[in-house]
């Protein structure tokens, strides 16, 4: 991680008031990716990490049975709180968590996050990702012991060929993106099957990944 987690959290708390104003194309198109492979059911709970102003957990509140939104930003929360007051959205919840440290210990059928992850270096971002697998997805039809998320989807910058020196998407001060190839195999190394990569931009995509049980993927 090239900042803190508290000068991150400092930087997006200063933007927060102007940050839905500030969305790139790009973006948005990964955000309505990540709402679409999301596809909760009215039973689960979506955990949304890294939630910013609750652009994905509030779009996904509709159809969800609940949405825990976690950020490390006292900003972002406050107008992720703010918006949901005032669609009067009652099944969705923010508060302070990490991704590697979510404070979060309920269940959790689906999880997502949208333009966050990329602030991690690699070894991290695998302990992310090994952090949303041990969460508490419940069980399945074949075993009565808990399992992972069924579903995680993570939206970010990402790596599909060489990127431009010359025109990065990204800002190299405070972001250090990984390719397609190592998120991927951070996935698969936890249990389970990367089932969709969506390309936004040479630079931006979108990776579902399904759990595994025993006769393969469960869907």
């Amino acid at each position: 991680m090239k900042k803190t987690i508290g000068e991150h959290a400092d930087r997006f708390s200063e933007a927060a008031p102007e940050y839905d104003d500030s969305k790139s194309e790009e973006y948005e198109a990964c955000a309505s990716l990540v709402i679409d492979r999301a596809a909760p059911n009215h039973t689960d709970t979506v955990l949304d990490l890294g939630t910013g102003t609750g652009a994905i957990a509030l779009a996904l509140a509709e159809d969800a049975d609940r949405v825990v939104g976690r950020d490390v930003s006292d900003g972002m929360l406050a107008e992720a709180r703010r918006k949901a007051d005032e669609r009067g959205i009652e099944n969705v919840t923010f508060d302070y968590g990490e991704f590697r440290a979510p404070e979060y210990d309920g269940p959790a059928q689906i999880v997502t996050t949208n333009f966050a992850l990329h602030h991690l270096s690699d070894a991290e971002k695998r302990e992310a990702i090994e952090t949303f697998a041990a969460l508490d997805g419940g069980g399945t039809p074949s075993r009565s012991d808990s399992v992972g998320p069924r579903r995680i989807v993570l939206g970010d910058v990402m790596f599909f060929d060489e990127p431009n020196p010359a025109e990065p998407f990204y800002d190299p001060e405070v972001d250090d993106p990984s390719t397609v190839g190592t998120l991927v195999d951070a996935f698969t190394d936890t249990g389970y099957a990367v089932t969709r990569v969506d390309r936004v931009h040479d630079q931006v995509g979108v990776i579902t990944a399904e759990r595994v049980v025993s006769g393969g993927r469960e869907t």
